[in-house]
């Protein structure tokens, strides 16, 4: 008893010592290059592991390594199977989705999809903070996806998965928002560079796509992680050029001319594909009406049908893009092939399955620039080069018509092939593909995804609440709803009785629209037999959005509208009447007490900013000081 009574004091005393220790250590540059270097580690065995998970997996439902590099032609069937004949690659997608169908939605609805989006929202309105079980789910859901043929990249899954694990080390050591945003970059680019053994594309996609952040001590930890992703993925996967590049040389400055077109139709083609992506999951929303475990099963049938047809949609198809860089395909195949990528790209995400659109970009690109290059090579022999060098260049274009960074393309298509002959007609065709796809469209391929959500990646709010919390979070209950059918004098009478100027108008439990006062008043005044008209008759449109669009959007909409002082209604994604969000809700939000951030420098109007009792708030250390002294007593006329 003596001992342990003796023992107690050195015990917590240790315990303190290593707390104070740990603090120290977390507050230094060189923890944050410490753990820079095991997000590094930990992504680039993370990658190999993954992609270890889509061979497997592939061999599983396919019997074969990968099953599109099949000929043209060729329908093998599964060495399991063989009774069923080609007809098995309708049935395996289907397989697939009922098994990471339910997984994503029972464990990690973020990693449906192709996951840079949530990692770009992440990073830029919730301080990086991405759950750990998401970098689980989405390798396993994107390994099942696809292997079982889901025509979608390994990139994004990759990225999402290395960004997982930076944030959930960066959680773990309890480390500022700042800093955790670094780590979430430094796991992305770790993905890329040991995924595609390009380390320097890899830091340029976190830099530019990710953090949108040069400093040079963010860049210097991404690149610490990125090498160190690199060297263990070429250790274990070994150290060779993604693709091999025919021979290339510019033997004429018109040459130039044809490179700058070519980037012009890829700008073009990089907002088709972004286009029919999205209209496709559009689609796919419209229609299905079960529940969402069970959507990639079933679409999986029609995506299985489209395998049928062109099995080298398959998977990634990386044999395929080798192929058509090598000159093997005439113009019609490759036309062909481009187009079926992205039907089936977007087929893939539209029900439901996990993975990236950064690699079907470059094999849409690569058919483009390998059709583009024997076209070139008919008409103009002595001026052109081998159709695969513009299959390389018509790559890089289409990603950056796509994803809008320019740098990124010039640097991935560099290390991918190894050769430097390229770096001028690429960064021409680039660019230009980069200024036709601004001029078309507002947003990237990623971005377009958020904002369809109500999400501003690249705008934010003077406040930050603004832009950090939902609808969800601050809508009110609605108001008592009422029906088209009800008569108008009844209608009025609910009117005055609500104290309110509008009502909403709510049919078969969907809102349709709202009531409004003014609107009624005239429709009385006006009319020679008001007794006999509807709610129907006078119903006016609302403004209106889902519960999860950020409040500064929602506010945006309840601007836009002619009759601003009703509210905003808030509906869920079946379109039910939910919540109300009015000018009072903005007031409110406001006016609540802020957190004292725990890095907010000093002197700062956050930093000097305390919650109090009663919902108030003081500022500055004056004001605090003079609340906490006591007011002197007074005497009252019964003392004694």
């Amino acid at each position: 008893m003596s001992c342990y009574i003796i023992c107690m004091p050195t015990s917590s005393g240790v315990v303190a010592r290593l707390s104070t220790a740990a603090r120290q250590l977390r507050s230094t540059g060189g923890a944050l290059t410490v753990m820079a270097l095991v997000v590094g580690a930990a992504t680039g065995l993370g990658a190999v592991a993954f992609r270890w998970l889509i061979t497997k997996a592939t061999w599983i439902f396919t019997g074969h390594a990968d099953y599109s590099a099949v000929g043209l032609g060729q329908h093998p069937p599964h060495p399991w199977l063989p009774w069923l004949g080609p007809w098995f690659v309708v049935l395996v997608p289907a397989v697939g989705g009922l098994i990471y169908g339910p997984m994503i939605q029972r464990w990690a609805p973020e990693a449906r999809g192709h996951g840079v989006p949530e990692v770009m929202l992440a990073v830029s309105q919730r301080g990086g903070r991405i759950a750990g079980r998401v970098a689980v789910v989405k390798s396993l859901a994107s390994a099942i996806t696809i292997g079982s043929g889901g025509s979608v990249g390994r990139e994004g899954p990759i990225v999402q998965i290395g960004s997982a694990l930076g944030s959930r080390i960066a959680q773990w050591a309890r480390l500022p928002e700042t800093k955790v945003r670094t780590l979430v970059a430094c796991g992305a680019a770790s993905g890329i560079a040991a995924t595609f053994n390009a380390p320097i594309a890899g830091v340029f996609f976190a830099l530019e796509l990710l953090l949108r952040d040069f400093t040079a001590e963010s860049f210097g930890m991404v690149v610490l992680a990125a090498v160190v992703a690199s060297v263990i993925g070429r250790a274990i996967l070994g150290d060779v050029p993604f693709l091999q590049l025919p021979a290339f040389e510019v033997h004429h400055f018109g040459a130039y001319v044809l490179f700058a077109v070519l980037g012009v139709i890829a700008g073009v083609v990089g907002v088709i594909f972004t286009r029919v992506l999205y209209g496709t999951e559009d689609l796919a929303d419209k229609l299905w009406k079960g529940p969402e475990w069970a959507r990639p099963a079933v679409g999986g049938l029609v995506l299985g049908l489209l395998l049928l047809a062109v099995p080298q949609m398959y998977g990634v198809g990386y044999p395929v893009l080798q192929a058509g860089v090598q000159g093997k395909y005439v113009i019609g195949v490759l036309l062909i092939l481009m187009v079926a990528k992205v039907v089936a790209t977007s087929l893939s995400i539209a029900i439901g399955g996990s993975g990236g659109v950064f690699a079907p970009s470059l094999f849409i690109g690569g058919m483009l620039g390998a059709a583009f290059g024997a076209v070139v090579n008919q008409l103009f022999p002595a001026s052109s080069g081998p159709a695969g060098a513009f299959a390389i260049i018509g790559m890089g274009a289409v990603f950056a018509g796509a994803a809008r960074a320019p740098i990124t393309a010039v640097l991935i298509l560099f290390e991918l092939t190894g050769e430097y002959t390229i770096i001028l007609p690429l960064m021409l065709a680039i660019v230009l593909a980069t200024g036709v796809s601004r001029a078309l469209s507002r947003d990237s391929i990623y971005t377009l995804k958020l904002r369809r959500r109500g999400i501003e990646i690249d705008a934010r709010a003077a406040d930050p609440r603004l832009s950090e919390k939902t609808l969800a979070d601050v809508m009110e209950p609605p108001p008592a709803s009422i029906g088209e059918k009800v008569t108008l004098q009844s209608a009025a009478r609910r009117l005055l009785s609500s104290g309110r100027g509008s009502l909403p108008v709510v049919t078969d439990g969907l809102l349709v629209g709202q009531l409004r006062a003014d609107r009624v008043a005239a429709a009385m005044e006006t009319e020679d037999s008001p007794g006999q008209l509807t709610v129907s008759d006078v119903i006016d449109d609302v403004p209106r959005a889902r519960t999860t669009t950020v409040l500064r959007r929602g506010l945006e909409a309840l601007r836009r509208h002619e009759y601003p002082d009703g509210g905003l209604a808030v509906t869920d994604d079946e379109g039910r009447l939910v919540g109300w969000v009015t000018h009072r809700t903005l007031l409110r939000t406001l006016t609540a007490p802020v957190p004292l951030a725990p890095n907010a420098p000093a002197g700062t109007a956050l930093a000097r900013l305390r919650p109090v009792r009663g919902g108030g708030s003081r500022l500055g250390d004056s004001a605090s000081r003079r609340s906490k002294t006591p007011a002197p007593e007074r005497p009252t006329g019964g003392g004694r």
